[in-house]
């Protein structure tokens, strides 16, 4: 039996996540009591690092395991999102949690079930939800931290949440990477802050997943552009993605493209792995999530759902592949100036992002209002600039934007990516105009620039809709030259009757 209350924290579930997160905190100082259903797991972890600077004790049971932890009792859940964590939640209770416990789901855990459980279990213990996000890699040196819960837990939280995140140059932004095993990063601002209420954490987790999505579509239609239309090999592309990771759109996702281009394939060594790997993509949810959560709220985030459903049209593999042998597209042969058609295909990728971005803080503003919380959107933008997955110079650039107005209604009207829209959107144009005329899918290009000629029209066809849907169902409409809210009706089968005004 572990030592009673000797552990700074607890943390169940040792599968790779769980076993970086335990040796981040350990390399922090932090004594960590680990559990997992399997023994032998436990058992081979603790043996496999037996001198961490913060310790970490392994338990066989629960009871253990918790009497291991000092009290007010920090419990770190990382156990498949679903049935599980509430399985594990109610048989830690059984096994002695109590009330001032605190839970924390760090899985990716739908946020409506983080306020559930968080009513559900108030009178057994304080549950909380941080989203974790950064891979392996980053629960292992340095995670973006997203936590959500009762903000009284936040402030017992916060010391570590704050110790093992990832860190950021306080001067520009950029992420401090040089952590190696017991030996972690000191200094810099760290990327975790309290997100808010209940839900908050996993809410905001989740818009991060969605842009991810659209981020990672965007790049995957820019290379395929470029590999179409000059017909250059995964290497050139390659060069190009790393000089493009030197300016604007430096971020972990250029980066890791850039290297994975010119990874050679392993069973093929004269070509590239790129080209061996099968393009049908698959899914865990959290974009998914996303997209039904804006149609909820009713707020336009038509590229993350494009990025959603350019995954579902991917895994139609067999169907694509016989569609191919009979439906026939444009011929088509650019012989354009090479090296302005890869200025153009960045320019369209920059913009393309831009409006991604402003669709996911679009939504959570939404958000905010909806469930009540009280978001801080350059703070959001900040812990995003490390650690995480869609980590980006960019991001500083949208931090800029919400400490200059963090009432700011869109993203787009912005001092910054107002300047840069207007400026690049040319090239942007003519490489949707491109994709079309060769045939070649870009789904996310298209919607997003569709998004960026929507929110900029003062007028569009919704007139007809309205009156469509008045003709066939009488669902009323609003006139221009009546205040907002009074609704009107026409019978259109007799159009010289009188309307009827409804004021809602």
């Amino acid at each position: 039996m572990a030592e009673e209350n000797s552990a700074d924290v607890g943390l169940i579930g040792l599968a790779v996540m769980g076993q970086n997160l335990a040796l981040n905190m350990a390399d922090h100082g932090f004594k960590v009591s680990v559990y997992n259903r399997t023994s032998k797991v436990t058992k081979d972890f603790i043996d496999a690092n037996p001198n961490t600077p913060g310790g970490l004790v392994g338990c066989e049971n629960l009871s253990d395991f918790l009497a291991a932890v000092k009290t007010p009792r920090k419990i770190v859940m990382l156990v498949k999102a679903g049935p599980a964590v509430d399985m594990v939640a109610k048989q830690l209770i059984e096994a002695g949690l109590e009330k001032e416990d605190i839970l924390v789901d760090c899985g990716n855990s739908q946020w409506t079930d983080t306020i559930r459980r968080e009513k559900e279990y108030s009178d057994r213990c304080r549950f909380f939800g941080s989203g974790v996000s950064g891979g392996e890699i980053g629960a292992r040196f340095g995670p973006s931290l997203m936590p959500g819960g009762n903000g009284e837990a936040w402030k017992l939280l916060e010391p570590i949440w704050t110790a093992i995140a990832a860190k950021v140059d306080a001067e520009t932004g950029k992420p401090i990477e040089t952590a190696t095993p017991g030996h972690p990063v000191t200094g810099g601002v760290a990327c975790s802050a309290y997100i808010g209420e209940n839900g908050a954490g996993h809410y905001v987790k989740m818009i991060h997943n969605g842009i991810e999505y659209i981020d990672m579509q965007l790049i995957g239609e820019a290379y395929f552009l470029l590999r179409n239309l000059l017909q250059v090999t995964a290497e050139k592309l390659s060069q190009i993605f790393g000089r493009w990771n030197e300016g604007d759109l430096d971020s972990y996702l250029i980066e890791i493209t850039a290297d994975i281009l010119k990874q050679r394939d392993p069973e093929h060594p004269e070509a590239f792995l790129v080209d061996y790997i099968l393009d049908s993509a698959e899914q865990k949810g959290t974009g998914k999530w996303t997209s039904i959560n804006a149609l909820d709220l009713g707020i336009p985030t038509n590229s993350i759902a494009e990025a959603v459903f350019a995954r579902c049209l991917s895994a139609l593999k067999s169907e694509r592949e016989a569609a191919s042998r009979h439906l026939t597209g444009p011929v088509y042969r650019y012989d354009g100036d090479r090296n302005e058609l890869i200025k153009a295909v960045h320019d369209a990728l920059y913009c393309s992002k831009i409006c991604a971005y402003a669709q996911g803080f679009q939504l959570m503003r939404a958000a905010e209002a909806e469930y009540g919380w009280k978001l801080d959107f350059a703070s959001i933008a900040s812990i995003w600039r490390g650690g995480c997955i869609i980590r980006a110079r960019f991001l500083q650039k949208i931090t800029d934007a919400y400490t200059r107005d963090s009432r700011l209604v869109n993203l787009l009207l912005d001092p910054y990516f107002k300047e840069q829209i207007q400026n690049n959107q040319t090239r942007w144009r003519s490489v949707v105009a491109l994709a079309a005329q060769a045939g070649v899918a870009a789904p996310a290009f298209m919607s997003a620039l569709a998004y960026y000629d929507g929110y900029r029209s003062a007028q569009l066809p919704a007139n007809l809709l309205q009156a469509q849907r008045d003709y066939f169902g009488a669902h009323t409409y609003e006139r221009i030259d009546q205040p907002r809210g009074v609704h009107c009706h026409l019978d259109w089968s007799k159009p010289d009757r009188p309307q009827i005004k409804i004021a809602h």
